[in-house]
């Protein structure tokens, strides 16, 4: 059985970003040689989110209008989680919604999509570095 271990580093200047990483996981499988197999990637910050969907402009504005209905970041005050001198709660509630991680299977060497299907990487509290794990484990 073959594995690779890769860390991906993303730094977004604004608050709430998604970001289309399929090309980079596409990378790690190319590199890894796996023929079949699965491809785990995980956002390793509890404030950021790994999902799949479309790849559409007015389906991001969609996620962002609905995330900020369900867990609005002002006023902070609402939050018992900001009493601890954080302002990040609504971010926490944004991660929880859209995901921790994914798994995609390998076949034929290829990440195995369904039609339209895309990975994201989702930062809810940006203005610094947070870490995604790409692990790739098969034959």
């Amino acid at each position: 059985m073959k594995t690779i271990t890769k860390y991906l580093t993303f730094h977004t200047e604004e608050r709430f970003k998604l970001i289309n990483i399929t090309q980079d996981i596409v990378k790690v499988v190319e590199e890894s040689n796996v023929s079949e197999g699965i491809c785990l990637v995980n956002s390793m910050h509890i404030t950021s989110s790994i999902f799949i969907n479309d790849d559409e402009s007015g389906l991001h504005l969609d996620f962002e209008k609905w995330l900020q209905k369900l867990a609005p970041h002002l006023p902070t005050k609402q939050y018992l989680h900001n009493d601890t001198g954080e302002d990040n709660a609504d971010a926490h509630l944004k991660r929880q919604i859209m995901g921790r991680e994914t798994v995609v299977a390998i076949t034929g060497g290829k990440l195995d999509f369904g039609p339209w299907e895309q990975i994201f990487y989702g930062e809810f509290d940006g203005c610094r570095s947070k870490k995604v794990l790409v692990k790739v484990i098969g034959e």
